[in-house]
């Protein structure tokens, strides 16, 4: 609860009136002591009014001492009651608002009857609360129509209401400065005031813009002139409460049932002026005598009190509505109200409340309660918010409306939303940062916003910080995985059908290339001229042995590379030395091929430029940043002020010739300065005005050369949905993020106790695997480090087969046609042949016998 344009806590300003009746040493004369607030200095008059009247009514001589007392003089006023009680009383009779303990338990001590009547506007303020409580109301102006109705409100508000509320003694530019500023802005407004001023006070809210929406507004009125409300002050669309009391009201107060006057009533006079009378009637009936003493020795034997008791509820059973609580020592009168919502035109009764009966709505009513507007502040990162796809920004700013954002922070706020009752939209920081102290001492980004009040509540990654706190309040945390994370571009593989030649240099290739050819001619030219080769030795060798020309030299040479082999060998010894020599070489660079080949597509597959921030820090081929006035950009300018201020003191520790320098004396530096390091390749690389910027600086960087350190958990999330990204080491500086709301705002309580809510209903896990799910991104290729040799690193090797084989068959149709031209080139005698007759030889003649055949 808070009180403006006041300033000490407000209570204190109540005031304790003694009112002490004083005797003479005579038996018709009585004491009368009373309480009274001071702020209700009008009360002592109808004391002396009542006091008049009750001594004409009774006959009694009554005499009176008024001592004003305040909580803040408390000594002060104790003592001034001791010294009425010395001369003696009859009576301790109690009007303050809160009552006074101090003048009950004296009086008690004494033998004093102690009866305290309920004058103030406690009942006023019950049927107020009881109502804002029927709408689900957390917050609430109550605005009166003086300060003696404020401080008599703040009794009841102090023993416990629900709602919290502001109070204000009625509506000039202080009052409405105050209520423009409240952050969050009040869900209800209540002017309680007799109707005259209540009048005038709605018309000065109406008139200053602060009726802007239809029922927010309650007037409680203390008198019975709600007739003469000016309703043209209501537009026609525009709705408020009406709270009257009754006509028994006027008949409690008057203490009659025949006829209740209720022109011109004024409650509380009316009721003090008829408790005096039934008191009085009382004490002369139990002929109560007056009781003296001093608060430093109480008497020993108490006198009784309890005929004194029972006669006044007697007395009291001919009261209507007014009843004794012995609980309370308190007449309490029985009060009863209307409950009315109008317009301009037209009204209608919404139930009713009474002392006994509390709040009694109409069944077939429904109030609609005006839901409380927050404004959220939060800030564009992924995935916490992020637009729509398809969704345009405005011109000058981003649209306030949640339902153009996705993400983690906008399903939060919406189910906040939900939970809490209240409708919201989104405010961006207009410099786009999380929030820093500036040199003057005033922060900016988010923090700013809220601690001047441009947004009501932070929903977004905000961590929970020592120099945050001393400006906003934070709440129950609702994301514990954050902290700082490393994220670079994985390495991109040069895809190339030929990736297997890369393997050897150029120059080994042309080295290989150029041996084959050299073994080729050297074989050819060993066969050629050994006397002991098989081409020129053949009686040596078995018929059809090998032999070498020149296209059989280099086929032997070139097949000798394959595990088939080359074949049949020179039979020349100087031909197989040099075989011999050859295979060597085609062996072991063979192996070496194979052994690189596997290492390199293996080291291609698993080699990571860095593994943690250290190696980050001692490494300078990579450069990396990070995001402007954060939390990660605080962290690295804090641990390099610690490097430098350790440094300074293990420096004149070192230098300090009053210090024993022997142990401190060491040839290096025992702390490293890597966050010194860090910090400056961070300004060097200048840090990133928003997340999505450091993210593609990675991404643009195709050798893995730059890396963007930032929230885990925003990495882990663009790390699940990039193939193309890897993240770097285990997660540093863990803290949690929290909302935050603006210092002593009631919303603190309210909003932890949904997240706890939430938490306890595992809502935050199901929210966080929505979000940071793998499944979404589907399969990398990459995402496995045992995964196999891919097809475009070894698709040169089917190529250069398919490559043979088209050779092969083009060596073939150039040897069909080479061998249909040759065979076609043969001459031949066309002409025609004539029959010869064979002449037989004459040195062979045999003599053949014909035998005709007929």
């Amino acid at each position: 609860m808070r009180k403006a344009g006041r300033g000490s806590c407000p209570y204190w300003w109540s005031l304790v009136i003694l009112l002490v009746f004083l005797t003479q040493k005579t038996t018709a004369q009585l004491t009368l002591i009373s309480t009274i607030d001071e702020s209700m200095a009008e009360g002592v008059a109808w004391l002396e009014e009542a006091v008049k009247a009750a001594e004409t009514s009774s006959g009694l001589t009554l005499k009176q001492e008024v001592v004003m007392t305040s909580l803040d003089k408390e000594e002060e006023n104790e003592q001034q009651f001791c010294s009425a009680l010395f001369s003696g009383a009859a009576l301790v009779l109690d009007v303050t608002a809160g009552g006074w303990t101090f003048a009950k338990e004296t009086a008690a001590a004494y033998g004093i009857p102690y009866v305290r009547v309920q004058v103030s506007n406690y009942q006023w303020i019950a049927v107020t609360d009881y109502l804002l409580q029927s709408r689900n109301a957390t917050d609430a102006a109550l605005i009166f129509g003086s300060e003696a109705e404020l401080d008599q409100a703040l009794y009841y508000l102090v023993e416990g209401s629900v709602v919290r509320v502001i109070v204000l003694s009625g509506i000039d530019d202080k009052t409405t400065t105050t209520l423009r500023k409240m952050r969050p802005a009040p869900s209800y407004y209540v002017i309680l005031a007799a109707t005259d001023r209540l009048t005038a006070l709605f018309n000065q809210a109406t008139m200053r813009n602060l009726v802007t929406r239809d029922s927010r507004w309650t007037l409680v009125a203390t008198d019975h002139g709600a007739e003469n409300f000016d309703r043209a002050m209501l537009a026609a669309s525009t709705g408020v409460t009406l709270v009257t009391p009754t006509r028994e009201v006027c008949c409690t107060a008057r203490n009659t049932q025949s006829f209740c006057d209720c022109d011109n009533l004024v409650v509380p006079k009316a009721i003090t002026l008829n408790a005096v009378l039934t008191l009085v009637r009382t004490l002369k009936a139990e002929g109560q005598k007056n009781v003296a003493g001093t608060c430093d020795a109480p008497p020993d034997a108490t006198p009784s009190t309890t005929s004194f008791y029972t006669a006044l509820q007697a007395e009291l059973g001919s009261w209507p509505g007014m009843k004794w609580r012995f609980d309370k020592m308190q007449m309490e009168p029985q009060l009863a109200f209307n409950i009315q919502a109008i317009n301009s035109t037209a009204s209608q009764t919404v139930g009713s409340w009474s002392t006994d009966g509390g709040l009694q709505l109409i069944p077939g009513f429904e109030h609609s309660p005006i839901r409380r507007h927050f404004r959220i502040g939060t800030i564009l990162s992924r995935p916490w918010v992020s637009l729509k796809k398809g969704t345009a920004e405005g011109e000058a700013m981003l649209p306030k409306d949640p339902n153009a954002y996705v993400g983690y922070c906008v399903d939060l706020a919406a189910r906040l939303a939900k939970e809490m009752k209240f409708d919201y939209d989104f405010r961006f920081p207009k410099d786009g940062q999380y929030g820093v102290r500036q040199n003057d001492g005033t922060w900016n980004g988010l923090v700013g916003d809220l601690s001047n009040g441009v947004t009501d509540i932070i929903v977004a990654p905000l961590t929970m910080t020592s120099e945050r706190e001393e400006v906003i309040d934070f709440v129950a945390p609702y994301f514990d995985q954050s902290g700082i994370s490393i994220v670079i571009r994985k390495r991109q593989r040069e895809e190339s059908l030929f990736k297997f030649m890369t393997v050897l240099r150029a120059e080994v290739w042309v080295s290989i290339v150029a041996a084959l050819v050299v073994t080729g001619i050297m074989i050819w030219l060993l066969d050629r001229y050994s006397p002991y080769s098989a081409q020129n030795n053949s009686a040596l060798y078995p018929p059809n042995c090998r032999k070498f020309t020149l296209k059989e030299s280099f086929w032997f040479a070139l097949t000798s590379f394959t595990p088939q082999g080359g074949g049949e060998a020179p039979k020349a010894l100087s031909g197989r030395t040099l075989v011999a020599a050859y295979w060597l070489f085609v062996v072991l660079m063979l192996a070496t091929f194979t052994a690189n080949l596997a290492a390199f597509l293996t080291v291609e597959r698993m080699q990571t430029p860095v593994s943690s921030l250290d190696e980050l820090a001692t490494q300078s081929k990579i450069n990396y940043t990070v995001l402007q006035s954060t939390s990660v950009f605080q962290y690295f300018e804090n641990m390099g002020a610690a490097e430098e201020e350790l440094y300074r003191v293990w420096k004149e520790l070192t230098l300090n010739s009053t210090s024993d320098q022997s142990k401190y004396r060491v040839w290096d530096y025992p702390i490293k300065e890597q966050y010194t390091h860090i910090l400056q390749v961070i300004v060097d690389s200048k840090p990133v005005l928003h997340a999505e910027e450091g993210f593609q600086r990675v991404r643009k960087n195709e050798k893995g050369e730059f890396a963007f350190i930032h929230d885990a958990s925003e990495i882990r999330y663009e790390v699940l949905q990039d193939c193309q990204l890897t993240e770097v080491g285990e997660p540093f500086a863990e803290q949690p993020y929290a909302i935050a709301v603006q210092q002593g705002s009631h919303l603190q309580d309210e909003i932890s106790r949904a997240i706890l809510e939430l938490q306890k209903d595992r809502y935050f896990e199901a929210l966080t695997a929505r979000f940071w799910n793998r499944t979404e991104r589907g399969s990398c290729p990459d995402d496995s480090d045992s995964e196999g040799i891919t097809l475009q690193s070894l698709g040169g090797v089917f190529i250069a087969t398919l490559i043979g084989l088209a050779l092969a068959m083009v060596a073939l149709a150039v040897e069909v046609l080479y061998y249909k031209r040759g065979k076609s080139s043969h001459v031949s005698d066309i002409t025609p042949r004539k029959s010869l007759k064979m002449v037989p030889d004459k040195s062979h003649v045999s003599r053949i016998n014909v035998t005709p055949v007929y």
